[in-house]
């Protein structure tokens, strides 16, 4: 389905730190040929983001003459990107170019001529695409990825990975809970996944002891669809589904870079939401599943080596997602009694960015609900840890409160003026 011309200027709703949702690229053969060196550089930033990590991209500068000359004796890709400042050139070459391409290569071009009349033309000729200069990466990224969604699909879900910055640190607890928020007060079908396969809790917190689950489908890569994996699901709710670790110790848990990535693939298929229980640990997987997600929470505690992890952490995923909102972190286990701590204040400063809660140590809540497989929520509606999931869940979902606003005439510009 053609898309109509995008302007490279971002709207407020478009940009980094917008809520739009492009679903990443499968693995494609992408060749963009440039004609000035802005544009390459734009490319070239967009091979780097995540959303194109298993797209294969080529740039070569030279423009729609390059193009045809390339294709005379060579295969086409998948996709062919193309930069033109010349409107009378570019129907005659793209005939020329349509003469030698591939059946099924889709093409994009890039050009500064803003008129409908060539836009028809582009259409009539079957260009899936026309991008107005100046364009920004997340330009490319969204016009490559949209290629490849189709309009009848469904939404692809949004993946939300949370990780310690330190061990002991309680992620998996404020992961489960905050999971139990998207899922009972958004109204949003989520699935927990628990990626700790040997010392996994999701089982333990949520009262769950089924007898499949995640390990199952990483051991049987060939299996995965959607049905193996439903059937590997463990229900919590109405809304909350668990893929559950075997916590056992009967084998080793070494897996390759890409070992769980037909997995969140086929979730997001299925699923609006995938949370991440990433384990504290630094490996190509685990980097990969941060990386690769939608939104990150870090959770620390607050002493120096949390500190310090937690800075080292969101600065290296913010510079490897340049074009995402970036890592959010919150604070757990504040106010131990006697223990030193270092102030929120102190970790904004240092991170040039606020926690967006602080939880506080409270034993007696959290040590029950966890020797009862239980929710904080389940203890106590209305505890004040109980709002600060919610805080999170509507944070990293970008959903606030439906009830409050979705019957208000003003909600869009009243989320706008939220997001000023």
């Amino acid at each position: 389905m053609i898309s109509y011309a995008r302007q490279g200027q971002q709207d407020d709703t478009t940009e980094a730190g917008g809520e739009e949702h492009i679903a990443p690229a499968p693995r494609v053969s992408v060749q963009a040929f440039c004609e000035t060196v802005e544009t390459a550089a734009a490319v070239q930033a967009a091979c780097e983001d995540r959303r194109l990590a298993k797209a294969h991209l080529k740039i070569q500068m030279g423009g729609l003459a390059a193009a045809i000359e390339a294709y005379r004796t060579a295969p086409t890709p998948n996709v062919i990107l193309l930069e033109t400042d010349n409107q009378t050139d570019i129907l005659p070459g793209l005939d020329q170019l349509a003469s030698v391409c591939d059946a099924g290569t889709r093409v994009i071009v890039v050009g500064r001529i803003n008129d409908v009349t060539l836009y028809r033309e582009l259409v009539r000729r079957g260009v899936s695409d026309y991008i107005i200069l100046p364009a920004g990466p997340l330009d490319i990224v969204r016009s490559i990825c949209s290629l490849f969604t189709s309009p009848e699909a469904k939404a692809v879900g949004r993946v939300i990975a949370i990780v310690g910055a330190k061990g002991g640190v309680g992620a998996s607890t404020v992961a489960h809970n905050v999971a139990w928020a998207i899922a009972r007060d958004l109204a949003l079908d989520s699935v927990v996944a628990d990626l700790d396969l040997a010392f996994g809790t999701a089982g333990l917190d949520y009262n769950q002891d089924p007898p499949q689950g995640i390990a199952d489908a990483v051991f049987s890569p060939d299996r995965i669809d959607t049905a193996f994996l439903d059937r590997l699901l463990s229900k919590c709710t109405d809304h909350l589904n668990l893929l559950a670790a075997p916590a056992a110790l009967d084998r080793v848990y070494d897996f390759g870079t890409d070992a769980f990535d037909a997995i969140f693939d086929t979730l997001r298929t299925t699923m609006p939401c995938i949370i991440l229980d990433v384990p504290h640990q630094w490996s190509g997987w685990t980097k990969r599943a941060l990386v690769g997600a939608d939104d990150i929470l870090i959770v620390a505690a607050p002493d120096l080596a949390n500190l310090r992890n937690t800075k080292n952490i969101f600065d290296t995923l913010k510079a490897a997602r340049p074009n995402d909102r970036a890592p959010v972190y919150c604070l757990n286990q504040v106010g131990v009694p006697k223990r030193p701590e270092i102030k929120a204040s102190e970790f904004a400063k240092a991170i040039e960015s606020d926690p967006i809660v602080s939880i506080p140590f409270e034993p007696q809540i959290f040590g029950t609900a966890a020797n009862n497989g239980q929710m904080i929520a389940e203890i106590s509606a209305n505890h004040r840890t109980t709002e600060m999931f919610l805080q999170i869940a509507q944070r990293l979902t970008g959903r606030g409160d439906s009830k409050k606003t979705s019957n208000s005439l003003f909600s869009p510009l009243l989320g706008k003026f939220r997001r000023k």
